[in-house]
């Protein structure tokens, strides 16, 4: 096979893989709207919460943030890599979560982009800024450097977001089926499906 007839095979394979849908405005105002206001709740709470909590409450509540972080893109994950199919046949059975979670699939790029994006993202930027006020906590209770406690705090938690969400997506690829359809059943209890 020459250069210039593998170059035409990988355009065509390109070209048939490619979705031909405009870019969803709607859905971007809309993610751009939950995102801030989501992210304006969850601040709110830390500001509100974290400054009046002792260091080991403080560290619980950061450690809350990066798991449901971890959480969602766990779920995100697994969005994008189930099966449609089982979730059609299971549907057809009316079993419950089985439909909404076929929406969820149809909806692949934007429930993964939800949950990984906004959810995830949201959780660790508060994690970091619930980092901030530990580090505070920290330095003036125990008399300890503030700017090495910020840089060990921070890397903390850097390195355990980082290391859930790797551990994480590992287990989201090879269980996606299972975990969107315990995602889509929970939901289901909250609305119809």
């Amino acid at each position: 096979m020459d250069k210039q007839e593998l170059k035409r095979l990988l355009r065509l394979s390109r070209d048939k893989n490619k979705k031909k849908s405009p870019v969803d405005i709607k859905w971007i105002i809309t993610i751009i709207f939950v995102s801030f206001s989501i992210s304006f709740i969850f601040s709110l709470i830390s500001q509100k919460l974290m400054p009046s909590l002792n260091v080991v409450f403080g560290i619980i509540i950061t450690l809350l943030f990066i798991g449901i972080g971890i959480l969602f893109d766990i779920v995100g994950v697994s969005v994008t890599g189930a099966d449609e199919s089982v979730f059609h046949s299971m549907s057809s059975k009316k079993v419950r979560g089985a439909s909404i979670a076929v929406k969820f699939k149809k909806n692949a790029d934007k429930v993964s982009s939800f949950l990984c994006d906004v959810i995830g993202d949201i959780c660790g930027i508060i994690s970091g800024a619930c980092g901030t006020i530990i580090t505070t906590s920290i330095s003036t209770n125990f008399h300890f450097d503030l700017l090495f406690t910020g840089l060990f705090v921070a890397a903390i938690i850097a390195a355990l977001t980082i290391g859930g969400k790797a551990i994480g997506k590992g287990f989201a690829v090879n269980n996606s089926n299972e975990i969107l359809y315990n995602f889509a059943k929970v939901i289901s209890y909250f609305i119809n499906g």
